[in-house]
């Protein structure tokens, strides 16, 4: 089947969401961690987590047309921190809990049965059961109008990795932190390697390392 740009506007709603949602591929899946000036604790879950840098570290997080209250959204506009926390299979219904539209104020981590962490120097909420998080400052927030919704950009300010998972070069193996993936809305998935490529040049063939 080829679906041309009216076939596409042409879909049911939901039929739409799903199939364009699932469309790029598999995703990151995490967990954001915000607490607002009044002190209250929120959770949500994410499948718009992307890389902008390493030097200076940064990373992207597209939000959804939303209003600026005690939500992710409201919380890191006027905190201007939050935490970003991978899911295991272990606490992945959790997770997806975290979606549900509860009330403005509601403390998602008492809802859904997760532990809110707190470390040294960060004011946001991480997750206690999750394995690789790491905190983030906004830096900028840019809206976007073609459809309302919002880009985080975030500098990543501290890093919780266990030594484990990570090789002598940096590189970290996320398959053996038994960080998850997402598709679509709502499909889970763990993740197998295949193999781990050298360094691509014109001249030299890759090889596994």
């Amino acid at each position: 089947m080829t679906y041309n740009h009216n076939d596409i506007t042409a879909l049911e709603k939901r039929f739409r969401a799903n199939f364009i949602n699932s469309l790029g591929g598999f995703k990151s899946v995490v967990l954001i961690g915000t607490k607002s000036k009044a002190g209250n604790e929120n959770l949500a879950i994410f499948s718009s987590l992307f890389h902008l840098g390493a030097n200076p570290a940064l990373c992207g997080i597209i939000i959804r047309p939303n209003e600026e209250k005690q939500n992710t959204l409201g919380n890191v506009v006027s905190t201007g921190q939050y935490t970003i926390n991978h899911i295991l299979p272990s606490f992945y219904k959790e997770a997806h809990q975290c979606s549900a539209r509860y009330d403005e104020g509601v403390n998602e981590f008492d809802r859904v049965g997760l532990s809110a962490e707190y470390i040294d120097g960060v004011t946001a909420p991480f997750v206690q059961q999750s394995r690789i998080k790491f905190a983030c400052n906004m830096v900028q927030k840019i809206d976007i109008a073609l459809n309302g919704t919002f880009l985080i950009i975030g500098k990543i300010i501290k890093v919780i990795v266990p030594d484990e998972y990570i090789d002598a070069d940096g590189f970290i193996h996320l398959e053996k932190a038994q960080s998850i993936t997402c598709s679509g809305l709502d499909n889970y998935h763990t993740t197998t390697k295949i193999a781990r490529l050298s360094y691509a040049k014109v001249d030299k063939p890759v090889t596994e390392i």
